[in-house]
């Protein structure tokens, strides 16, 4: 069946980094967009950052731009987000998700001193 399984969520401080993963079984990977989406408490979902099946074209909201960098290993089913000069904005629950028909259970980032 199809899995998407995050991990590498953490409490970190203001300023920090942290790299969260994702890790896709059951269907083929290699086909699929894969997106990072977040929700922190009390707010809707937002998209944070997109690669294509090969991992040639990322895109990035707005707010996490030249400091969040998405990445893929085909070979391996997985795909990364690498988050750097952390906020505490930044705080949520992570989710991946190919194309926005298979998600993943979300793991928790929280950026706080």
């Amino acid at each position: 069946q199809v899995q998407l399984v995050e991990s590498g969520g953490d409490l970190v401080q203001p300023g920090g980094s942290l790299r969260v993963s994702c890790a896709a079984s059951g269907f083929t990977f290699s086909n699929y967009d894969m997106n990072w989406v977040r929700q922190a408490p009390g707010k809707g979902l937002e998209w944070v950052s997109k690669i294509d099946p090969g991992g040639d074209n990322t895109y990035y909201a707005d707010s996490v731009k030249g400091r969040f960098t998405i990445s893929r290993n085909n070979a391996k089913n997985m795909v990364y987000l690498q988050m750097n000069s952390l906020k505490s904005e930044d705080s949520a629950l992570y989710y991946c998700t190919a194309t926005y028909t298979y998600w993943g259970q979300g793991t928790q980032v929280t950026v706080s001193s």
